[in-house]
């Protein structure tokens, strides 16, 4: 009987020993890659936040979003407002202060400047990813920036509707007319899709072309973008010299593409995005 004792305490003896050394001698990689309560550190997959410009909403992103969480990322498509530069930062800063560990932050068409306020002070936004957008800065008008290269149909396309405050006051609604919609916004997906669009689309304020962008986060986040090479909203022309005024990290071109490229070339998007993912970390 004391023989089967000691032989019992001398396995424990060395159980435990061995437990003790496994910690004490874990290699740095490995401790490294564990958090508190073991959980990856580093190395884990940021949460991508897509933020849709005017005349859409979330949905628009459906087809990125389905790839990268297919690819084991989690993806927030957010509404936008759409109801002028400074309340929908606001708004979109609010969704990003919710979320925990790193982000990646996507933005289409007026998306971007929104993006480029919101994402201001957040130390969790690793990488900024600019789509067919515009990349305003500080003090910049998103007007003005339209009007510096020729080539867009969104004026002629815009049909203005008017609305009312809650405090009583009249705004302006900008629609786009429903035949000029797809040859101004989506010219190169299918006809029976830009109608579905089209009925769908949610309306932008007239006066978000007026406001100021407060801040521009693009100067100190590495940033990327996407040029639409078809594009007859945004000119193809304008987000290049955007993209170059930057100094983004790297720039491609979706070859034939309208204003919506995540939409008509889903895989370019994916692929830009899991750049600046693998770039950041």
């Amino acid at each position: 009987m004391r023989t089967a004792r000691l032989s019992r305490r001398t396995k424990l003896a060395v159980a435990t020993a061995t437990a003790i050394a496994s910690a004490a001698f874990l290699t740095p990689a490995a401790s490294a890659a564990l958090g508190d309560h073991g959980t990856p550190a580093s190395g884990t997959k940021p949460t991508v936040v897509l933020v849709h410009g005017a005349w859409a909403d979330g949905s628009g992103w459906n087809k990125v979003t389905q790839r990268l969480q297919n690819d084991g990322y989690k993806v927030i498509a957010p509404a936008n407002p759409l109801r002028g530069v400074a309340g929908d930062s606001a708004y979109i800063a609010s969704v990003l202060r919710n979320i925990d560990g790193p982000i990646v932050l996507a933005g289409h068409s007026y998306g971007g400047t929104v993006i480029t306020n919101a994402a201001t002070g957040n130390a969790n936004v690793k990488a900024l990813v600019y789509i067919a957008a515009f990349v305003p800065d500080t003090g910049e008008l998103q007007g003005d920036l339209l009007a510096k290269f020729p080539g867009s149909l969104i004026n002629d396309a815009i049909n203005p509707q008017p609305y009312t405050n809650p405090d009583g006051t009249t705004g302006t609604d900008l629609y786009l007319k429903p035949d000029k919609f797809r040859a101004a916004f989506a010219a190169d997906v299918s006809r029976s899709e830009a109608a579905l669009m089209a009925a769908a689309q949610r309306p932008f304020t007239a006066a978000g072309f007026e406001e100021p962008t407060r801040s521009a986060a693009w100067h100190t986040i590495p940033s990327y973008g996407l040029v639409a090479t078809d594009d007859k909203a945004i000119p193809p022309a304008l987000q290049r010299w955007e993209y170059e005024r930057a100094g983004f990290e790297k720039v491609v071109e979706a070859r034939g593409a309208s204003h919506v490229p995540f939409i008509s070339q889903p895989t370019s998007t994916v692929n830009l995005i899991k750049h600046a993912d693998h770039a950041t970390r």
